[in-house]
């Protein structure tokens, strides 16, 4: 088996990729403006990178694509809540605590989840209300609106500030994780999968009818099923598409393709050929080596980037 490739870039499109480079510095200050294939970018201290690619409009955000948002671990969310809020040309985004109205910057300043994922329905709601459940204000996840209307999540605490997960939606989440399983080898998310082991032929499973909060729109998000891969200390996690359109390629889009290291792209080609996979592009060259686009289960756009041996 071919050893499951690291994350390597998150590419986006923009009007200003200095601008949008120099946005991202100067929020998260362990990251650095680089170049990588000839391409401005962002370096985050764990080696991840954020490739932009200049473009002469404004990227387009809809229609919803697989790729929601991206988001950084910082050591402290309320430290660095405060600094975001003292800085009156960032936007910070509201997260809903109920459809009702009410909303916070941050998640732990509301009640807390339950579970493995974020969120409470209204049922959990009430209870919570009932038993008088307090925040734990300290720790959680906020949002803010980033260069090229980007979602950037901040999350804490923990031990450093880094480029930690890129955040999507599936067609099934429970399918698109046995298919990075399957044709990527990639290793599951703690906690983010089915109880049972999922099969193609049970992995489909419908939407939970329960929105939860606190959630960026006010009517509440579905957050079940949720499933989740890693690349290195790249997490990939998602939840199920939130409207019934199947989602648009991500191609040309904002958050244009995630892309993956590989030590050897001749046999990761011939795999995924003999597997059925769709090329978006054959093997093309990037910089001072070579790359191959595939598709994932959703029509998200997939680099493989083959890293040059030493």
């Amino acid at each position: 088996m071919l050893p499951a490739p690291g994350f390597h870039h998150l590419h986006l499109n923009s009007v200003d990729p200095d601008a949008a480079i120099q946005f991202y510095v100067r929020h998260f200050p362990t990251s650095t403006k680089t170049r990588w294939a000839g391409l401005p970018a962002l370096a985050a201290p764990n080696d991840a990178l954020v490739l932009f690619t200049r473009v002469a409009t404004p990227p387009a955000t809809s229609p919803p694509t697989a790729i929601w948002h991206f988001g950084w671990h910082v050591p402290d969310t309320r430290a660095s809540l405060a600094v975001y809020q003292a800085r009156p040309d960032l936007e910070l985004l509201p997260l809903y605590t109920t459809d009702e109205g009410g909303s916070v910057l941050v998640s732990s300043d509301t009640w807390p989840s339950k579970g493995p994922t974020p969120g409470l329905t209204k049922a959990q709601i009430a209870e919570a209300r009932t038993t008088g459940a307090q925040p734990t204000r300290t720790g959680g996840f906020g949002y803010m609106r980033g260069p090229d209307d980007a979602l950037v999540e901040y999350a804490g605490n923990h031990p450093a500030e880094r480029f930690n997960h890129v955040h999507l939606y599936q067609d099934d989440p429970f399918c698109a994780q046995l298919w990075y399983q399957t044709h990527l080898n990639a290793p599951v998310y703690a906690g983010r999968t089915s109880r049972t082991p999922m099969t193609e032929s049970t992995c489909t499973v419908p939407r939970g009818p329960d929105r939860s909060w606190p959630a960026l729109d006010r009517e509440g998000m579905f957050r079940t099923p949720s499933a989740a891969v890693v690349f290195g200390d790249v997490a990939l996690p998602w939840y199920m598409r939130q409207g019934d359109r199947p989602l648009a390629s991500t191609r040309g889009q904002l958050y244009d393709h995630i892309a993956l290291s590989v030590t050897d792209l001749d046999a990761w080609v011939a795999k995924l050929r003999g597997e059925g996979v769709r090329f978006l592009e054959e093997p093309y060259p990037l910089g001072d080596t070579r790359a191959v686009m595939i598709e994932g289960p959703s029509r998200e756009a997939l680099e493989l980037v083959e890293e040059r041996r030493t």
